[in-house]
């Protein structure tokens, strides 16, 4: 190859305009466009009509200067945007962000990946800021990753500094679950993949999903004696749901990562 360029070099001094490839036609196209030619040297070694379309260097025929002159730029993309509020108060809605394309992808770049995420979410109050968190039955539960971002306030004006610790742990061991969990691949919901049959989960309660009178996370079971087959429910995807049994109420939640949830 080496060889081949420095020919190319000798012959581009003797011979100007033999090399004419996409940098002197200013071409540069997207996908397979058969207009998208220059005559010169290709990549292949052979000399005649080369092209300077993204398809070229599938078939093979691009010409020698292309990577150079077409170079792959990846798609850019911002920041995400803060999370929205939930689109409604009360029961199981959704939440998004969204980030903007800084720059489209150009000559066989990476693709731009997705700009919206979605995830499930639940208010506390109406907008008069009445609790409404006692009329939710069975449990609804996320990944316990959601705790980081929610805080006590934005859902539960009840709260005081006084409640800071305020807080438990249910055990569970999960006894059915649907068939929709395990098809979950979204980014923000793939938590879902790793409920099972069988295992035991732990789902933290803390507010504001805890009330702030009783002091209890609606669902949690917490006065079944362990006999009692309890529901629940995955925010973001009504589908997705199941039946569990009480194990155990703990102060702190000690499952695997994968395992841990919160009431929400």
């Amino acid at each position: 190859m080496r060889t081949l360029w420095m020919a190319l070099c000798v012959l581009a001094r003797l011979w100007p305009g033999a090399l004419a490839g996409c940098a002197d036609a200013g071409r540069c196209c997207p996908g397979r466009d058969p207009a998208c030619f220059a005559s010169g040297w290709r990549q292949d070694r052979v000399y005649g009509t080369c092209f300077c379309d993204q398809a070229c260097r599938v078939t093979g025929d691009c010409c020698f200067d292309y990577a150079r002159a077409c170079p792959a730029r990846p798609c850019i993309v911002g920041e995400w945007s803060p999370w929205s509020g939930c689109a409604g108060q009360c029961r199981p809605m959704a939440r998004v962000r969204r980030r903007a394309v800084q720059q489209e992808p150009q000559n066989g770049g990476a693709p731009c990946p997705a700009l919206e995420e979605r995830a499930g979410c639940l208010e506390y109050a109406t907008p008069q800021g009445q609790d409404c968190g006692h009329a939710f039955v069975p449990a609804f539960i996320t990944t316990s990753a959601f705790n980081k971002e929610r805080t006590r306030q934005a859902a539960s004006p009840h709260w005081t500094g006084n409640t800071e610790d305020a807080g438990y742990c249910m055990e569970f061991k999960t006894e059915s679950l649907t068939h929709h969990c395990a098809l979950e691949n979204r980014p923000l919901t793939r938590w879902m993949q790793y409920l099972r049959e069988g295992y035991t989960v732990c789902v933290d309660c803390q507010p504001p999903a805890m009330n702030s009178v009783s002091l209890r996370c609606s669902g949690d079971g917490l006065d079944s004696d362990g006999n009692q087959t309890l529901h629940w429910q995955a925010i973001g995807n009504p589908r997705c749901q199941g039946t569990w049994k009480k194990v155990r109420r703990v102060e702190q939640c000690s499952c695997p990562a994968v395992h841990s949830f919160i009431f929400i």
